[in-house]
């Protein structure tokens, strides 16, 4: 199993930046796609962005292409994702997850470990 710990979120206001981290232990962080996905209130999660084992594939939901970039830093062990011109909708719990067993794009439920989930919130 892999451990996964996101970093604390925020309140900013729409047009903003904030970057989450995303930091995993308990196993070989290199050999996992990571995923991040969110949930906003009254709405099911939602996936966000991915990205494979190396950083050479990312994948993006529509509705962040362009504002959101996801990253990863083997040597640490960490998944980021930089979110730019937050709007009001992107407010959610977003969870991190890891994907020990493939690394192309694949559905929520081949995800094997999550995160808790930090709040970040968008003021209008």
């Amino acid at each position: 199993q892999v451990q996964l710990v996101e970093s604390v979120g925020g309140l900013v206001h729409a047009g903003g930046s904030l970057r989450l981290s995303c930091a995993a232990s308990g196993g070989t962080f290199s050999s996992y796609a990571m995923g991040w996905f969110r949930q906003a209130p009254g709405k099911e999660r939602e996936f966000v962005a991915r990205i494979s084992r190396g950083g050479w594939n990312t994948y993006y939901t529509d509705s962040v292409k362009g504002r959101f970039t996801i990253s990863r830093a083997n040597t640490k062990n960490t998944v980021y994702l930089q979110m730019n011109s937050l709007k009001p909708e992107d407010t959610a719990v977003y969870t991190c997850a890891a994907d020990r067993d493939h690394d192309g794009l694949r559905n929520e439920g081949d995800y094997d470990d999550w995160g808790q989930g930090t709040q970040v919130t968008v003021s209008s």
